[in-house]
Parts: structure tokens; sequence; C-alpha cells
């Protein structure tokens, strides 16, 4: 009879069965998977390393006698967590069990003898020889310096991106803060210093996580009672990149944890890098001591690319996928797509797409045919100045009138409805809707965009206002 890794897990899930409550069955052994069998050694796959932890506190005893029934006295049981967006090495180990988070790309794998448990295993975070484990990052070695073009648009960060990569933590640059809108390559660059780094200091540990994974991972150690553990594991990294670091807004817990990290780390040398859609003048509902620390480093904005720019992304593109396409096609598609890369990228997908799937050359005709459908999809953007006048023509007053120094209560009303509606259908940021709107500074935007937000919740007529107004801003 052929046995394999399933076929002894099955037949320990059998016994294991007929033991345990169904419920406690169905959440910690249906999502287990047997991954090997080598010699009396059985892989299996859990999710998490907290899974881990609560199998081996609870069900040690259990596994020990399902597993010593089908492969004898000599069994062993290794655990090959995995995690999202972090990662540790293969490190096989019997007594201590230092452990990392980890992503899908390695399995950190945990060689427990079936015989004996560590009574001292609490947490793979805080177990002594923790340091000894390498621990890899999740980066994307397609997103690098080689395919992130330089342009006019992203000159200062790309070049603090370099400098960084060159000496982690050794440049003013920390914490180096890359912001922009969508689609202009802000997790590129991360991923690119990152795998740099790598490149350069293959000894240094490096870590990229998404600002709302990071959060989730946070919520589950205070589930678990274990939020210290998770600081002393992120206070670990040479380099900690975190994407989309606006997601840790109105978050407080969350805030207050990446504080701490994020002091041990700069006060230690080591290199952070945070990206964000918004500049940190503009960030609502962080807390100030942690923007004030978002501005100790360097602030680098990628702004959308020129047409010099956009061609040079096209051509890198094509080139890098092996596809040839006439100048003039090129230079239509780079003029006619304006707001942002990916949409570029991805009209040059689907343009090859379409000639490939319908056996047509591509040509100018097919080109305007996928340029339309790209313009037509993405949101028409309305300027501020459209903006006064729509909402002045509303309230029946001029411009000038709402954007005077008046304090008529009605006239503030409507200056602060300019302002929401500026900053939810612009990019522009605070300090540059303020400046439009009568020269008032960033602030008194904020204010107004919460003002309006209560009045919204508590005042029947003024929640009109909103609805009637985003009706006309919207067609």
């Amino acid at each position: 009879m052929n046995v394999t890794a399933q076929s002894v897990w099955d037949n320990c899930l059998s016994f294991i069965k007929d033991n345990i409550q169904p419920q406690a069955y169905k959440t910690w052994f249906e999502p287990i998977k047997p991954v090997k069998l080598t010699n009396k050694a059985l892989s299996i796959q859990v999710p998490s390393k907290f899974f881990y932890e609560w199998l081996e506190e609870h069900y040690v005893k259990l596994l020990k006698v399902a597993l010593v029934k089908e492969l004898g006295n000599n069994a062993r049981l290794v655990y090959i967590i995995k995690m999202e967006n972090t990662y540790g090495n293969k490190k096989p180990f019997t007594e201590k069990i230092p452990s990392a988070n980890r992503s899908n790309v390695k399995a950190q794998e945990i060689d427990v003898p079936i015989k004996n448990k560590s009574p001292e295993l609490k947490n793979p975070f805080i177990i002594p020889g923790i340091r000894n484990v390498k621990i890899e990052s999740q980066l994307n070695p397609n997103y690098n310096f080689d395919n992130f073009l330089e342009g006019d648009s992203n000159r200062l960060a790309r070049s603090a991106g370099m400098a960084v990569a060159n000496k982690p933590g050794g440049t003013s640059f920390n914490p180096l803060l890359i912001f922009g809108g969508v689609g202009l390559g802000k997790t590129h660059i991360a991923h690119a210093i990152g795998v740099e780094i790598k490149d350069k200091y293959p000894e240094k540990t490096v870590l990229y996580i998404s600002a709302e994974k990071f959060t989730q991972q946070y919520i589950e150690s205070v589930k678990k009672n274990t939020r210290n553990d998770f600081i002393h594991f992120y206070q670990l990294i040479d380099v900690l990149i975190i994407d989309d670091v606006q997601f840790f807004s109105g978050k407080s817990g969350t805030q207050d944890v990446f504080f701490h990290i994020f002091n041990h780390l700069h006060q230690n040398g080591k290199q952070v890098i945070l990206t964000s859609d918004k500049a940190p003048v503009d960030m609502q509902d962080i807390e100030q001591r942690l923007l004030s620390r978002f501005k100790w480093g360097l602030s680098a904005e990628l702004q959308t690319p020129d047409f010099e720019t956009r061609v040079s992304i096209v051509k890198n593109k094509l080139y890098r996928d092996g596809v040839e396409m006439p100048n003039d096609i090129i230079e239509y598609v780079a003029k006619n797509i304006k707001s942002n890369v990916r949409e570029l990228e991805g009209a040059i997908i689907s343009l090859i797409a379409q000639s490939s799937f319908n056996k047509k050359e591509v040509t100018i005709d097919l080109a305007k045919q996928v340029v339309e459908k790209f313009v037509k999809n993405t949101k028409r953007e309305v300027s501020i100045d459209y903006i006064q006048k729509v909402v002045s023509d509303y309230f029946q007053m001029d411009v000038s009138t709402l954007q005077s120094k008046t304090r008529k209560r009605h006239i503030v009303q409507a200056r602060q409805l300019a302002m929401f509606f500026a900053k939810k259908f612009t990019k522009a940021s605070l300090a540059s809707i303020g400046s439009q709107i009568g020269k008032r500074d960033h602030a008194t935007v904020l204010h107004a965009c919460k003002t309006v937000d209560n009045l919204s919740s508590t005042d029947k007529q003024f929640r009109k206002y909103v609805e009637d107004l985003t009706k006309k801003l919207s067609l």
C-alpha cells in the first residue's frame, strides 16, 4: 500500500474526529493540509502562528496518539506556518521554537518531536533565539528600479528611494514617505527599495506589509492577548515598509502600537518607508505625535507623469513584453491617457489583446477605440472653480461672495460645502483647496469637512443641501 502524507493524515483525522467535539474538529483540524511525508516526519500546513500555538497547547496529546498510531514511536510532526505578507525561512529545531510570520512564498517549518512538547513555548515572537531567524520580506522582484522610469514627476521620490536603498537607516530620509494619487507607482517604488536593499545587504531583515494587513495582525494580537509580542516582533526588523499608511486613519489602537514600533526602529538606526495617497498635512484622524514623526524624514510626492515620461513608460512596457508598435500609436495613447501609469499600461495591454484576439493589426483606429473606452470609464475630475460655481449658483450668490471674509452663517456654510466637495471630487491637497477658496489655510478646510460631516448627520435641511449638490456635481 502506498503511504502518502494525505493517507496518513486522513487516518489521523478519522481517529481525532471520534475523540473531540464536531465544532472543535471543524475549527482546528479541517483547515490543516498535509504537505509531505519524509521518513517518519509528517509536514502539515496551518494558517497562522496562533493556530499552531493553539494546537500545541490544546491538542498535542491527541495529535501524538494519532500520529504514533500511524507512524510508530519515532513519529515527528513538522508545522508549516502560512501567513500572508511576512515570512521566515525554513528553520527546523526541536526544543525552543523561534518562529516568525510568513507569506505564501516559502514556509516557516517548525519541527516538533512528537514525544515531548516544550512547556516554555507561549509565542514564537519572543522566544530566545529569534534574532537568529532570518525573516524574509514579501517583495515582488518585478517591481524594481530598472523598470521604474525616471521623469520630472517622480525624480525626487526615485532619487530618495535609491539613496535609502544604498544606505538604509543611514540617510536623513528616515522615514521616507512617498505619497501621490492612485496608480502613480507608490507600491512599485516601495517594493523597488526593498528589492534593492535585499540585493545589496542580504543580511538585513526587510519586511513589506500593507497597513491594512498590519492592522488585522494587531487586532488579532489584542484578541489573543499577545500585543507585546506583536510589538517585539516588529522591533526586530531592519527595514520596515508599510504601504497605504492612510489606512491607519481613525484607528487609535493601531496608531498607538505603530508609534512604539516606529520610535524603537528610528532610535536604533533602522529604516522606515511609508506610502500614502496624501501628504501628512492632508491626513485626517491620524494622531499629531505620529504625523510629526512622518515629517521627520522626507515626504516625496509622485505626480502625474508628463507626456515624455508617459511615452517612455509605454515603450518600456512594450519592450518588456517583446511587442513592437508604431511610434504614432504609442504617442496617441500617451497623449490621451494622462491620469496615471496604471491606466496607461492597462490601455496598452488592452490594445495588444484586442489586436491578437481579433487578429487585427494595431492601427490608430483600434487605438482610438481602446482609448475611448478608457477615457469614458475614467471618472471625470471636477475642477475647484466648477465646484465653487455650482455651490454659489445653488445658494444664489456670486463666487466672490462665497470666497469673501464674511461670517454670515449661510455664506460660511456654502463655503464649507465648496471645500467639502473640492476634497471629495478632486485630488487637490487641503492647502491647495484652501488657497483657491478664499485664501484659507489647510486647517480651515479640514474643519469645514468635519463640520459638513457632522451637520449632515444632525441637520435634515443641511443633509438635503449635500444630497442636491452631490447630484449636480456627479452629472
